[in-house]
């Protein structure tokens, strides 16, 4: 099989390069399997102007042009900011894609808006999602999946609305670009979103592989920010789930239609253990 690789000498080596991997796999389980991670999520509310009770949260809540409101029981209390608060408590408007994070009883609570709308999702770390987690399965790491690439920009940021694991829902990001590569001589092109960290870049994508052995709905990878000719490496090896894979109270992306590459990427993270059991934990 031969895929554009990055030139490398091969003593540079090979063993490096798998520390370097375990190194990193390592950190993202860690953080997965955090107390208050993803997978101790137990539910996912959504708030409306109505006042609504949920069984897992304290308080009677409701949300409006205001932010998220929650009224407490006498009984009842959270803890916001290391004040514990009773009675009445407004939160105030919460931007996209933001949140906070506060403590009820067992746990801790997420306060957030995702697609304009304001959600709850508390997360315990006895939930027997977090509880029963074994670790993700992954393809081994190779050095043929590490592909050069570049980056070219668009003219300005394109607004690019994609779907979302919970149907009806959309998500609008601001594109910087697209990074065109090439597997087996095939040129290929992924539109980029803005990454976690300055200049960097995050692609959501699928590919000959998707619902067979990977995740049918997206993985996703991180790329370093380009040099100053534009060019970025594309580590596949790093292709991660989002935490849709694990359960059904997540948000996640959907990948551009345009990222839909025809190719198998037999690297990365796979189907989680949870998904190919049919855990009831991780899909309630």
């Amino acid at each position: 099989m031969s895929i554009d690789a990055v030139p490398s000498t091969a003593a540079d080596s090979r063993s490096e390069f798998h520390e370097e991997w375990q190194q990193w796999h390592r950190r993202h389980e860690e953080a997965r399997a955090d107390p208050h991670g993803f997978l101790a999520v137990t539910g996912l509310h959504w708030l409306t102007p109505a006042p609504q009770q949920f069984p897992d949260v304290p308080g009677e809540w409701h949300t409006g042009d205001d932010g998220p409101v929650v009224i407490l029981g006498e009984d009842e209390q959270l803890v916001v900011d290391g004040r514990q608060i009773r009675g009445r408590h407004e939160f105030g408007p919460i931007a996209e894609r933001a949140g906070l994070t506060v403590g009820i009883d067992g746990g801790v609570l997420e306060v957030a808006r995702r697609g304009g709308h304001d959600i709850l999702r508390p997360r315990r770390p006895d939930h027997p999602l977090r509880a029963g987690y074994r670790g993700t399965p992954t393809y081994p790491p190779h050095p043929r999946w590490v592909l050069s690439g570049r980056f070219v920009p668009f003219d300005s940021p394109r607004s690019t609305t994609v779907g979302a694991a919970v149907e009806g829902l959309t998500h609008v990001y601001d594109a910087p670009g697209q990074i065109e590569f090439a597997v087996d001589g095939v040129p290929l092109r992924l539109t980029a979103f803005n990454g976690g960290t300055p200049g960097s870049l995050s692609v959501l994508f699928t590919d000959a592989t998707s619902g067979v052995t990977t995740y049918p709905a997206n993985r996703a990878l991180t790329v370093g920010a380009p040099d100053e000719q534009g060019r970025v490496t594309l580590d596949f090896n790093r292709a991660a789930n989002l935490p849709c894979a694990y359960t059904d109270f997540a948000t996640c992306p959907l990948p551009p239609a345009e990222n839909r590459l025809p190719v198998a990427v037999e690297a990365g993270e796979k189907i989680p253990y949870e998904r190919l059991a049919d855990d009831p934990a991780g899909r309630s």
